[in-house]
């Protein structure tokens, strides 16, 4: 590890604050419009405090990369996302470390094989034709909604082979729930035993996905199906001392996978919507594409290779609004980046929701344009300015299932919709677990 020399400057610059408060009120105010006046203000790696937490937070993809490929093994997740998640996820693969976190993603790998890909094609295009086909021409729809609904169907479905069409309500009222606890910042750093009334709503919606999870494994255990899916394999698996899963292991591997499966991948397809709907142009090169490629016929896994442009659609939504805004980890010792000193213990995040609209690395940064993804581009941009799946070892597990969702998912519902938004009122964001769309987003369908 990095320990500080005499060259190194002890603290990066900052917005500064007053003290005990620190910078807790302008993050609460307006949290995307703090960590990006930050990056403005003061440069690529920039000190904050909020309630009481130091915050190192970083910019520039070199710093990116030392932290989760070069020293990743100094960086892990940390005290502030396991008292953030703890309760939800548990020590589920999100949150665990070391050897435990390795034994589990290498349990639960064999998912996400590629050989899997063709099942789990067909799903995600027959679960959008069936929530289609309860849509009328005109009607006006929370399309965040509907994009949570289906994609909770198709992980329900692909990863544990259960159909949660009558939890749909349950688990959709719970999950809003956590949510907005976890947009508070009160919530996010008060002590862990206090009683608020917002605390003990958080614990009922938890207790409410527990039943659902529990559900699902009650319900492999019984089967005499002779599956590969996730909980059955979690559920055989065993230690080389013969040891199996724990029940609370089951569930938070279980619970890990249905929200972090479901709730960025219906995130990133809606604001894909709210964009194409601003856009017109990118929207009918859309539909000439699906038009030529598929005729009206439903998309296929083998599609995908003629569907370039489709794909550079949900690549520029996911650089605009990447569904994972930050990515947090916590130093175990002394580090230096960027010649200042990071001291073990420090919380550091690094803002890809900043960084995916830098004008050093993107043309027009601010502009939607989907055409900017060619090969030649995605070879010669430096691999961390674009990481809507974070990097290195902790990379998302799904990352490749969610790619494949969002365009299957996209070029089925277009050839057959076109999704008007229902006002002209901009886009209210949510800074949460993920990056939502606060109040969801209304809009019209028509049948073309």
């Amino acid at each position: 590890m990095r320990r500080s020399t005499a060259t190194t400057r002890p603290r990066p610059p900052g917005p500064g604050g007053p003290p005990l408060i620190g910078n807790t009120l302008q993050w609460a105010r307006d949290p995307f419009g703090f960590i990006t006046d930050c990056a403005r203000d003061h440069g690529d790696i920039v000190y904050t405090e909020v309630a009481g937490t130091s915050w190192y937070r970083l910019y520039h993809p070199d710093h990116f990369e030392h932290v989760l490929i070069h020293n990743n093994q100094n960086y892990v997740k940390g005290e502030f996302l396991q008292q953030f998640l703890g309760a939800l996820t548990g020590q589920g693969l999100l949150t665990s470390e070391g050897e435990f976190w390795r034994r589990q993603r290498h349990l639960i790998q064999p998912a996400f094989h590629p050989d899997r890909v063709p099942v789990y094609a067909s799903m995600m295009t027959g679960y959008a034709d069936r929530l289609i086909a309860s849509w009328e021409d005109g009607e006006t729809r929370d399309i965040h909604a509907d994009m949570t609904r289906l994609t909770l169907e198709i992980i329900a479905s692909a990863l544990f082979e259960v159909d949660l069409r009558d939890h749909e309500a349950d688990i959709g009222a719970a999950l809003e729930e956590v949510m907005e606890y976890s947009e508070s910042v009160t919530s996010m750093y008060l002590p862990s035993w206090l009683p608020t009334p917002a605390k003990r709503r958080y614990e009922r919606a938890i207790s409410s996905l527990d039943e659902v999870v529990f559900e699902i494994l009650d319900e492999r255990r019984s089967s005499s199906d002779d599956s590969r899916d996730v909980v059955s394999m979690l559920l055989d698996a065993e230690t080389e001392d013969g040891h199996r899963m724990t029940e609370t292991q089951l569930r938070d591997e279980v619970m890990t996978l249905l929200l972090a499966g479901h709730e960025t991948t219906a995130s990133a397809i809606s604001f894909t919507w709210y964009l194409l709907s601003k856009h017109p142009t990118a929207e009918a090169n859309l539909v000439a594409e699906l038009d030529a490629v598929l005729g009206g016929r439903t998309p296929t896994l083998d599609d995908l290779s003629d569907l370039r442009y489709t794909e550079q659609v949900v690549k520029e939504s996911l650089r605009l609004y990447p569904p994972v805004h930050s990515v947090v980890r916590e130093a175990i010792e002394d580090d230096e980046i960027g010649g200042y000193h990071i001291p073990a213990g420090a919380s550091v995040a690094m803002h890809q929701w900043v960084t995916h609209t830098d004008p050093r690395f993107f043309d027009d940064p601010d502009a939607f344009r989907p055409e900017r993804w060619t090969r030649e581009f995605e070879r010669e941009v430096h691999p961390l300015a674009y990481f809507p799946f974070s990097a290195g070892p902790r990379r998302c597990i799904g990352d490749r299932f969610a790619m494949l969702e969002a365009q299957l998912v996209l070029a089925t519902i277009a050839q057959r919709y076109r999704l008007e938004l229902a006002s002209e009122s901009s886009l209210d964001l949510a800074l949460s677990i993920t990056t939502r769309p606060k109040g969801g987003i209304e809009m019209n369908v028509h049948e073309r």
